[in-house]
């Protein structure tokens, strides 16, 4: 008995021993980062991703699409038709695949609808696309026939652009670029489309040993007026072949994790208008944001090269617009870092060369402004500010002394008690004129102001 004892015991303690032993040796394997570290990472990191995606489909009012709402009130809640912009307000809702044209009373006047199911193929990137009640349009960007042109996001999926379509008028597909298209895109004069792709790749950098694969990498496509790739460049790449390639010496530890080392959300054609306020544009370059570096950008598509690139004051930004007046206007969406946690974003103009901020939209302790990520502003014509609060599902104008003349909160509702709303994910203000009058026929009511 005391020898089957003794081996019990034997036997226990030489499995603790191997189990330790494992152990050590596995922590030398991922601390050292020596062979094959690099597997076990991709292993990790894969089954995190399947976890997420996984939880992520069984409940439609989770991960970020549906937050709590800070007012029961719904659609338009200020108007003051002597300080506003009048027109329409073209918006995306993150509670399904649609986007609204609104008027200034907030009456639907037109709406577009085209679910990721009807428009998914064989030809798709995304080869198991998750449920529609988490697929959104991201971006939407309207033309003057009423032709809309759609990104598709997929919420929690990784990667999640879901692809860019353009819609006609009556919602039905035009054409469609089913790569991996995120967050934005933008159309110049000539109809050249400029685009966001991403692609997990899995090469290393010689002198860049910390931007490890696998890697969700950024890319620009450019497209013809009618959806046909002509040059796909890699952000990444062309940021490391700079003279900003230090600006990624030091990135957030955490991005070891997510793989996600630009994040670029933001792409914006220079007009020639534009151009010619800023020493650092030239037309046909392109203005890039990309969140985790805190980096704003241009990118010459003829040479595939960053020609300037700037860091400043705000953390997590989406939305820079080159001004007329030679400033820079941007979301800094968790820049306020005096102020409480459901007070952090800001919208701020500065001047790119001296860096100081020469105006600035914060809430107040009656109207809190807090959207951590997502979020876009527009300046308008007569000198008032459009702000896309995403988090709050909320569309506000401003003066700029600050004052609300325009507030419009999502009316959708959803969740078993009726009090989540869903982020508002673009909005911009169309000018009626800018219609085409075939269009503006269509409209309703046909008076926006």
């Amino acid at each position: 008995m005391r020898e089957l004892i003794l081996h019990k015991v034997s036997s226990v303690m030489m499995l603790l021993c191997i189990a330790f032993l494992s152990f050590v040796a596995g922590a030398w394997v991922i601390l050292g980062e020596v062979y094959p570290s690099q597997y076990f990472r991709h292993a990790y990191l894969a089954s995190t991703a399947i976890m997420q995606k996984r939880t992520a489909s069984n409940e439609p009012f989770t991960y970020g699409l549906w937050l709590r709402e800070r007012a029961a009130a719904r659609g338009v809640t200020v108007h003051n038709p002597d300080k506003v912009q009048p027109g329409y307000t073209l918006y995306a809702s993150g509670h399904d695949s649609k986007a609204f044209l609104i008027t200034m009373d907030g009456t639907v006047a037109y709406e577009w609808y085209m679910p990721y199911s009807r428009v998914w193929d064989a030809s798709s990137a995304v080869k198991k696309p998750i449920p529609d009640s988490h697929i959104h349009f991201r971006k939407a960007k309207l033309y003057p026939n009423g032709d809309l042109l759609v990104v598709y996001d997929g919420t929690n999926d990784t990667p999640h652009g879901y692809g860019l379509v353009k819609l006609d008028r009556y919602s039905q597909v035009i054409w469609k670029y089913l790569q991996h298209v995120h967050h934005d895109a933008d159309v110049a004069p000539d109809g050249t489309i400029y685009a966001l792709t991403h692609e997990i790749r899995h090469n290393t950098y010689k002198n860049h040993l910390h931007l490890k694969p696998p890697r969700i990498d950024d890319f620009l496509v450019q497209l013809s007026a009618d959806g046909k790739e002509l040059r796909k460049i890699s952000l990444l790449d062309s940021l490391l072949a700079s003279p900003y390639r230090r600006m990624l010496d030091q990135l957030p530890w955490y991005l070891a994790q997510s793989g996600d080392y630009l994040h670029t959300n933001t792409v914006n054609y220079i007009e020639a208008d534009t151009a010619k306020h800023f020493d650092f544009a030239q037309e046909g370059q392109i203005l890039l944001s990309m969140r985790e570096p805190g980096m704003l950008a241009v990118l010459d598509p003829d040479t595939e090269k960053i020609v300037w690139a700037i860091r400043g004051p705000w953390v997590g930004q989406h939305d820079p617009d080159l001004l007329p007046n030679g400033r820079i206007l941007l979301f800094d969406n968790n820049g306020r870092f005096d102020a409480e946690d459901n007070d952090k974003s800001r919208v701020i103009e500065f001047d790119p060369h001296t860096y100081q901020i020469v105006w600035q939209y914060i809430g107040d302790a009656h109207k809190p402004f807090n959207s951590p990520i997502r979020s876009e502003q527009e300046r308008l014509a007569n000198g008032n500010t459009l702000i896309t609060e995403s988090e709050g599902g909320r569309l506000f104008e401003v003066t700029p002394q600050g004052e609300i003349v325009w507030e419009y909160l999502n009316p959708t509702r959803g969740g078993k008690e009726g009090t989540l709303i869903p982020i508002v994910s673009w909005g911009q203000r169309i000018d009626p004129q800018w219609l085409d009058e075939e269009f503006r026929q269509e409209l309703h009511p046909r008076n926006s102001s």
